[in-house]
């Protein structure tokens, strides 16, 4: 078994991540501290609600120079899921503007989706939605071509550069689905509500060696 560390910070509903992570395969370790992290070998960044208490929650707990160092210096591989995809941008502009981790030259802004005639559709978007992946990315090796994922959001990145945007799918606009910069990936729809396809793409990260 791949043995995969959690971060824990207190905010996020961990049910279905670890429910899914076990199914996939993993030997799962919630950390809820910093030091334990200290033997990682890979490492889940989760994230539910609003980005200020996420990202709050990072710093008061301590995690961020222990995931500074595994994931910039070490390069451990690590997945972002959701809020936990939002926080490796540089800020995010939800209710006000908030410092991120800085690991992807992105804002998180507001979607701002239209539908043909001109007229907004509802945020956050919820439900299903065809996704369409850059060829050759690991976390969606086995995928159909335009994959069904499950997203919960109202919020997503906006990149500075299209290289590390890894899919994205359409809302009334485009949205970034998922970002990858060398042993750093994230995804902003839930692999853990995904079903099938959701959770090939966790076994996917478990045998993941960038």
């Amino acid at each position: 078994m791949t043995t995969v560390h959690l971060v824990d910070t207190d905010v996020n509903n961990l049910l279905s991540i670890c429910n899914a992570l076990e199914m996939a395969g993993a030997d799962l370790r919630i950390c809820r501290t910093p030091a334990e992290l200290d033997d990682a070998e890979r490492i889940v960044l989760p994230g539910v609600g609003a980005y200020r208490d996420c990202i709050g929650g990072l710093r008061n707990g301590g995690f961020v120079p222990i995931l500074n160092n595994l994931v910039l210096e070490k390069r451990l591989p690590i997945i972002g899921i959701c809020v936990g995809m939002q926080m490796m941008a540089r800020r995010s502009l939800e209710m006000g503007e908030y410092e991120g981790l800085g690991w992807f030259e992105a804002d998180v802004v507001r979607l701002t989706p239209v539908s043909s005639d001109g007229s907004p559709l509802r945020v956050p978007q919820i439900g299903w939605n065809s996704t369409s992946y850059r060829a050759g990315e690991p976390l969606f090796a086995g995928l159909p071509p335009e994959p069904d994922l499950y997203y919960v959001h109202s919020y997503h990145l906006q990149c500075d550069d299209a290289a590390d945007v890894a899919a994205t799918c359409e809302y009334g606009m485009a949205v970034t689905a998922s970002v990858r910069k060398g042993n750093i990936a994230a995804t902003q729809f839930h692999p853990e509500k995904s079903q099938d396809f959701g959770l090939r793409i966790l076994e996917n990260f478990l045998r993941w060696k960038p």
